[in-house]
């Protein structure tokens, strides 16, 4: 992942934060630019100005399951990432457990809600980086399952929405 890349996001969410009423603390980013079996999520304190801990994370299979370079689309029915930032919302249990509502906040992820696209875990997810590529969702960013429990407690505590940006 790089680092100059993501400071460059990291200045611009946090002003969008603060202009926009969310978490000026926490912040996911994803850089679907790297490879699927590298880290390429970032969960990311905004005030400290310093990652916490990255993690593997998958993207949208598209129309190729096979395709390591991410499909973009927010298209219903697409089973594609869609790029852009999202206020991470309600918490709910679903079908892979705990996940969140990603509600999109730009034109090119503004579908993203009545899509489905969520944010959970997935045991298919490794933990550790790998030379394979890893699994493909339908759209959501997914998460290996006990990664993904080590920052909904900075989720849930957070007054404000947290935001999560996907870019490549």
């Amino acid at each position: 992942m790089s680092m100059q890349k993501l400071s460059r996001k990291v200045k611009e969410l946090r002003e969008y934060a603060r202009r926009n009423g969310y978490s000026t603390r926490y912040a996911c980013f994803i850089d679907f630019g790297v490879f699927s079996g590298n880290k390429r999520f970032v969960f990311f304190d905004l005030e400290k100005n310093k990652p916490l801990s990255e993690a593997l994370v998958c993207h949208g299979q598209g129309p190729d399951y096979r395709m390591e370079t991410v499909p973009f689309s927010n298209e219903p029915g697409s089973l594609c990432s869609s790029p852009g930032k999202y206020r991470i919302g309600g918490k709910y249990g679903g079908r892979f457990g705990t996940a969140y509502k990603l509600h999109g906040l730009d034109a090119s992820n503004s579908r993203a809600f009545e899509r489905f696209v969520v944010l959970h875990g997935h045991p298919c997810v490794p933990m550790v980086e790998t030379r394979e590529g890893i699994c493909r969702s339908d759209g959501c960013p997914t998460l290996n399952p006990r990664y993904f429990a080590t920052i909904q407690p900075y989720l849930d505590r957070s007054g404000k929405p947290v935001l999560l940006w996907i870019y490549r």
